[in-house]
């Protein structure tokens, strides 16, 4: 998923992580970098100009990219693909307004404009579907990369917190999901396609949906002083995600531990929202699932973080998970790139870590960042 940068003084434009998060891509003013998530290293650089949007698919050589408009050749309406094995252009894309978004599988290229949406074939670039939707100036979009569960979803109203998710392989709406009173913010579906967590303008409360019958399965309250939430993310994980992650204009992380939540609980929580909130949702308003990595960036600049690697530590016996171990990924428009190990107990106590930074800008071609 890419995230481009609203602040003018960032030197950081858009930033992605292809879809396992092995490598990830930042564009600036002056060109775009693809780095190797795990070493640090900088793989690929191209400076041409400025670009608001790098999409990778998988770990090929195919990128998407869409220039910031500071040229006619880098025309914000214009979407490259593009092949780093030759630094040559495949094919171009022309539209009438501005790219917001864009999202790729193996099989399906998603266009995100500010009032619709083109799903094409990927191999072939034929247009499958053009979906008309609400308009959505900030290209607010998830998409699931799974072929067997491959949803897109869009925001469906201006004025209330409600997504439309649509089947992009069989190509029909799936369903509505009516997650919050006031407009979207961010969203993001789980790599199988099996949820969805969404946040909205308000800020204070974060809302996971399975996809398959749009049913309600967490709702976790961030605290009572609202920011704006950056990005969300799932860990990866074959069933129900073990982490869910949001970054916010605070300059906090917040860390909700979904494999915590969904074992049983022994009592219903004695909160005020406990008292006006079914059981069902009650119990996983818990703030004991709530963990917050304070002052992970400068108050005020965009982040963007991911969960991307999850160990799971469990009884042989019982099968009771006894430990969950992450590895979070941070990049910052302003620059750096940071790793955290997180740790969650039996008892749901998080310890965490700063594990490595370094900055982005500076970083040189098949240098590995090793702290």
């Amino acid at each position: 998923m890419a995230n481009q940068s609203s602040s003018s003084s960032c030197p950081i434009l858009c930033a992605s992580f292809n879809q396992d998060h092995t490598c990830f891509a930042i564009g600036t003013r002056d060109g775009f970098r693809i780095f190797d998530t795990n070493s640090g290293r900088l793989c690929y650089q191209r400076f041409v100009g400025g670009f608001v949007i790098v999409e990778m698919l998988f770990s090929s050589s195919l990128l998407a990219i869409v220039g910031a408009g500071d040229k006619p050749s880098l025309s914000p309406r214009r979407l490259c693909l593009f092949n780093t094995t030759t630094s040559a252009a495949l094919r171009e894309l022309n539209f009438l307004t501005s790219i917001l978004a864009v999202r790729m599988n193996r099989q399906r290229l998603v266009v995100i404009l500010q009032d619709k949406a083109y799903i094409y074939e990927l191999n072939s670039l034929k247009i499958l579907e053009t979906i008309d939707t609400v308009p959505n100036i900030k290209g607010i979009c998830a998409f699931s990369t799974s072929l067997d569960a491959c949803y897109l979803a869009l925001p469906a109203s201006t004025t209330k917190g409600s997504a439309l998710l649509y089947n992009v392989m069989d190509r029909h709406l799936h369903c509505e999901i009516e997650a919050h009173r006031s407009p979207l913010v961010a969203m993001i579906l789980s790599s199988n396609g099996m949820y969805i967590a969404t946040a909205s303008e308000q800020g204070t409360i974060i809302r996971v949906h399975l996809v398959s019958d749009a049913t309600k399965s967490y709702s976790f309250r961030r605290g009572s002083y609202p920011s704006t939430i950056y990005s969300l993310s799932f860990g990866p994980s074959k069933q129900l995600p073990d982490i869910l992650a949001a970054s916010s204009s605070s300059g906090s992380v917040h860390v909700f531990t979904l494999a915590h939540a969904s074992q049983p609980r022994l009592k219903r929580s004695s909160s005020i929202l406990g008292s006006i909130i079914p059981d069902a949702v009650s119990d996983v308003l818990d703030p004991a699932f709530h963990h917050v990595l304070h002052n992970v960036v400068p108050a005020g600049i965009k982040s963007y973080a991911v969960i991307r690697k999850v160990d799971n530590v469990t009884d042989s016996s019982t099968s009771e998970l006894l430990a969950c171990r992450a590895i979070m990924s941070v990049i910052t428009y302003n620059g750096q790139f940071k790793e955290y190990n997180l740790s969650v107990d039996a008892h749901n106590d998080l310890t965490w870590s700063l594990g490595r930074e370094f900055n982005l800008l500076t970083v040189t071609l098949d240098k590995a960042v090793i702290s």
